[in-house]
C-alpha cells in the first residue's frame, strides 16, 4: 500500500547540530510563507486569501449589482 522505507546505511548518516538545522529550515519555511501568503501579487494587487474569497463569492454568484441574500 505505502511506499516501503530503506534506512541508511551507517557511513551515509550525518551528524549535524540541531539548533542549526531548524533554524536554517525556519528561516526558508518564514520566508516562503511571507513571499507566498503575506505579500500581495504584483499583477493584481490580491494576497492569495482574498483570491479565493472572489471565487467562492463568484461560484455563489454574490455580484454587487445581485439582490441580498
Amino acid at each position: 500500500m505505502g511506499k516501503t522505507l530503506i534506512p541508511p546505511e551507517p557511513q551515509d548518516i550525518q551528524e549535524v547540530a540541531l539548533r542549526e538545522a531548524l533554524e536554517e529550515r525556519y528561516l526558508a519555511y518564514a520566508l516562503s510563507t511571507i513571499m507566498h501568503r503575506a505579500l500581495p501579487d504584483a499583477r493584481d494587487g490580491l494576497k492569495p486569501v482574498h483570491r479565493r474569497i472572489l471565487y467562492g463569492m463568484r461560484l455563489l454568484r454574490l455580484y454587487p449589482s445581485s439582490p441580498f441574500k
